[in-house]
């Protein structure tokens, strides 16, 4: 069936009519901060101490707005005989946030989630220069960042938990049955000495 001429402009001003009507709000926002989704995206924080430098964030900005400089430090032997450790030291760890697209790619890569997304969103700058942000600047973004969602409780058990979570009872119930069999052959043992 062919649509009537001019359904379409009829619906197009029913819309307008509705919202004209509407009281409009306005939202004070310096003295009313918006209330943001959960797990919004903001700025990138820094968890320092996960930070391997294995640069992987770094190689895989697509902006290249990523900037880590390190340093090799070797730690003596552990043992006599065993032989002296080298690893990575974090000098230095910036991201220019006139450059980030936020994508989230450094995030999602990061192996030892070192990264994190942070809510907030108040770092304008008068200069450009001043949106490069230093490792102390994103370490305090990081403390700023919400504790990941609760899982849903109607949700099926993610197959690694099940399947740790049946080796543990495996072990559990082999341990128990040599318990028993211990006692077994104590209270036997008993019997014999009492005989």
């Amino acid at each position: 069936m062919a649509p009537i001429p001019g359904s379409g402009l009829a619906k197009g001003l029913a819309v307008t009519l509705r919202t004209m009507t509407k009281k409009t709000v306005t939202a004070q926002y310096p003295e009313v901060q918006p209330e943001l989704p959960p797990r919004s995206r903001g700025v990138i924080g820094l968890f320092e101490e996960n930070c391997t430098v294995c640069m992987l964030c770094a190689r895989e900005c697509p902006d290249w707005c990523i900037y880590i400089d390190s340093h090799k430090e070797t730690t003596p032997a552990a043992t006599p005989g065993g032989r002296e450790r080298s690893r990575n030291v974090l000098d230095r760890f910036a991201i220019d946030f006139s450059l980030c697209m936020y994508c989230g790619i450094c995030i999602e890569v990061c192996p030892f989630d070192a990264l994190f997304w942070s809510p907030e969103f108040e770092y304008a700058e008068t200069d450009i220069h001043e949106l490069t942000h230093e490792r102390d600047k994103l370490r305090d973004w990081m403390w700023t960042v919400p504790a990941p969602p609760a899982l849903d409780p109607g949700a099926e058990e993610p197959k690694e938990i099940a399947a740790a979570r049946k080796a543990a009872e495996k072990l559990a119930a082999q341990q128990e049955q040599q318990e028993q069999q211990l006692e077994q052959q104590q209270a036997q043992q008993q019997e014999a000495d009492q005989s």
